[in-house]
């Protein structure tokens, strides 16, 4: 049989394939287009979008709470705007002021003289004053004592003021106009340090009966490392204690240790003052079992500050410690004595290292919130422990000198961030040979 041609079809052109001919199918059986690695980047940016909206409150909450009052402490040490709001002409007259070795131009003299004036009629004289004793004695008679005999008129007002004050001849007196004519000032960081700007602009120390702050700085951090080692001292036991007691025991203590965050910070410290006075429980327990024969000063001296502190803030250092404790398992002793090691030695070698997190957590909570302390050596201590808590509230609430106040802060801030750094390269370098 012949065999029968085959029949051609035509050919058709076909549609080229595009990624939306091939995306709308997709869609329409519910299945992303998307390449699988696009997706995940979605999911992940998704996620991360997510979790920042769930903390985005509490972030909130920290910079206004935390880093804004933080950023406006460091603000006010160094900006000064007072005086230029009650003596403008002055402020910005004697910026032309180039040689320090000599009085002021004619121009800054007739300045303060039209400043002194204004000011006393709009009764905005005290604000200069105020500012102006911060650095000069007796600053405040100066300024209130030449205003109310400034005259009229004048043809010579550089002679007119030195011969109602000769004060007003000092260089030192004009360089502290200058140091506040704003708007920023190096006057309250450099106080701060015990340190003073001279009249030539140099940077010196302030005279021997005027600096108190690095020794008031010293103590603070004395004080604060004292009591850090007094608390890990007698926390370890204590954490010790309760991490190797059963639990129901172990809860029971814990409420003891927890105790004194039910009471007040105030009934806490009064109630040091009773126990520690002359009549006071302790030195009667003291004269009774024979230990002294007349009472002796416990209180208003820093033995009082380290008791009551030591008190206080010992349960910030027995909580993280307790937590670390609780996780070192007793089979790590049990096996360093298996191999022949003594009880102490397995405690010195194995036990204690590991329970070095706690205790560096816990001393540095202990230390930082030693730091601040106010209530407590206001009260117990004498004239001479008191720590730049006190002098940072004098500032704030007694004179009313913000700067001062901020600068104390700031001069603290930065100490505690230095000696926070200090902490953290060596417990670095104690984790790496650990290690």
């Amino acid at each position: 049989m012949p065999r029968r041609s085959a029949r051609r079809c035509p050919l058709r052109p076909e549609a080229p394939l595009t990624s939306h001919s091939i995306a709308e199918p997709l869609k329409e059986l519910g299945i992303d287009p998307r390449p699988l690695k696009a997706q995940l980047r979605r999911a992940q940016r998704m996620r991360k979008l997510r979790a920042f909206a769930l903390v985005l409150p509490l972030l909130l909450f920290l910079l206004l709470t935390f880093v804004a009052p933080i950023l406006d402490m460091l603000r006010l040490a160094v900006f000064d705007n007072e005086l230029a709001s009650v003596w403008p002409q002055v402020t910005q007259t004697i910026r032309v002021w180039n040689d320090r070795s000599k009085l002021p131009p004619p121009a800054v003299f007739d300045a303060l003289a039209a400043d002194l004036a204004a000011s006393y009629r709009a009764r905005t004289l005290p604000t200069a004053a105020r500012r102006l004793n911060y650095a000069i004695d007796n600053g405040r008679s100066l300024v209130f004592g030449t205003a109310r005999q400034l005259p009229a008129t004048s043809q010579d007002w550089a002679a007119t003021l030195q011969k109602l004050d000769p004060r007003w001849g000092d260089l030192n007196t004009w360089a502290a106009i200058d140091q506040a004519s704003g708007p920023t000032t190096s006057y309250f960081l450099l106080a701060a340090v015990d340190l003073k700007k001279t009249a030539d602009g140099h940077i010196a120390a302030m005279p021997a009966e005027q600096a108190i702050y690095i020794d008031v700085l010293m103590r603070t951090f004395t004080v604060s490392f004292t009591v850090t080692l007094l608390c890990i001292v007698l926390g370890f036991p204590v954490a010790y204690l309760l991490a190797t007691q059963p639990p129901g025991r172990a809860n029971l203590l814990m409420i003891l240790v927890l105790l004194p965050f039910w009471t007040s910070l105030l009934v806490r410290t009064a109630a040091w003052i009773v126990l520690l006075q002359e009549q006071g429980l302790v030195n009667n327990a003291l004269i009774w079992l024979g230990i002294v024969d007349r009472p002796i000063r416990l209180i208003y001296n820093r033995v009082g500050v380290y008791i009551a502190m030591t008190h206080i803030l010992l349960p910030f250092l027995i909580l993280p410690l307790y937590s670390v404790m609780k996780g070192i398992k007793p089979s790590y002793m049990q096996a360093a004595m298996s191999l022949g090691a003594s009880p102490t030695a397995a405690f010195l070698r194995v036990y204690l290292p590991l329970t070095l997190p706690g205790i560096g957590a816990g001393a540095l909570l202990v230390f930082i919130l030693a730091l601040g302390y106010y209530i407590t050596p206001a009260l117990i201590g004498g004239a001479a422990d008191q720590m730049i808590s006190y002098f940072i509230a004098f500032y704030t609430s007694d004179t009313v000198n913000w700067g001062m106040a901020a600068a104390l802060g700031t001069v603290l801030l930065i100490a505690t961030l230095l000696l926070y750094w200090v902490y953290d390269r060596l417990v670095g370098i104690s984790n790496v040979k650990l290690g």
